[in-house]
């Protein structure tokens, strides 16, 4: 399946959906199918707690092509372009020095990851948590923040990516991904610098087509990996 290109205009949908707080707040309770009809290239059915249609997101969402971009892993020593990605991935967007959300959202993909090894499709699926903090978050930083989190780097389907600078991450998360954040120095919880910033994970199929969008730190970690294993088992290795 041929992948689409994606326009600027994510940055114009001023972060509905991004940020969240006041978009959950008005759709609260109205999580039904809003998608009239049926996407191309899609796994899983439509998104029964998306809180609205997936062209007024600021994020892709179900049916919608993954955003392209090419970042350093640096745990890796290699540049991993969105293009070339050939298995389901679970791309979000963190920081490291997070005390909270971040953490959260993390510990959990944690567990999927070690749901998606137990069930023997370690080979088919990658993590991809960006940062958008590269000032801080140096390979150092990233390694001790998968070593305290128990990520198994050795499976070789983590791989935490570095935008070069604040404006690539913001080129790639904010305006690509359409997952919103701001960096604030009136903060209590971090010295320095926080950000304020949505906490959104995409699903993607092997075809580059989100089939989840999961919003908030707190995802259900059976979910997640059913879900990844439903997007697998219908994208069977060549």
């Amino acid at each position: 399946m041929a992948r689409k290109s994606v326009g600027s205009d994510m940055r114009r949908r001023a972060l509905l959906g991004g940020m969240g707080a006041a978009a959950t707040g008005t759709v609260a309770g109205c999580t039904t199918r809003l998608l009239n009809d049926e996407p191309e290239g899609v796994v899983l059915e439509p998104q029964e707690d998306q809180i609205a249609d997936a062209e007024d997101l600021s994020y892709p969402a179900h049916g919608q092509p993954l955003p392209e971009f090419e970042l350093r892993a640096p745990l890796a020593g290699e540049t991993i372009a969105s293009e070339d990605l050939d298995r389901t991935a679970v791309v979000t967007a963190i920081f490291t020095s997070c005390p909270a959300e971040c953490g959260v959202l993390l510990h959990r993909l944690v567990g999927v990851q070690r749901r998606v090894d137990e069930a023997g499709l370690t080979d088919s699926v990658v993590f991809l948590p960006i940062t958008f903090d590269p000032e801080r978050d140096d390979a150092r930083a990233l390694r001790e923040n998968a070593e305290s989190l128990g990520v198994d780097l050795e499976a070789g389907n983590w791989h935490y990516l570095r935008p070069e600078s604040p404006a690539d991450a913001e080129a790639v998360v904010e305006d690509r991904l359409g997952i919103g954040f701001e960096r604030t120095t009136e903060s209590e919880r971090i010295e320095g610098y926080d950000f304020t910033h949505a906490v959104v994970t995409l699903l993607v199929n092997p075809d580059g087509v989100v089939e989840r969008a999961y919003r908030g730190e707190t995802i259900d970690r059976d979910r997640v990996a059913d879900d990844v294993a439903a997007v697998v088992d219908a994208f069977p290795a060549e």
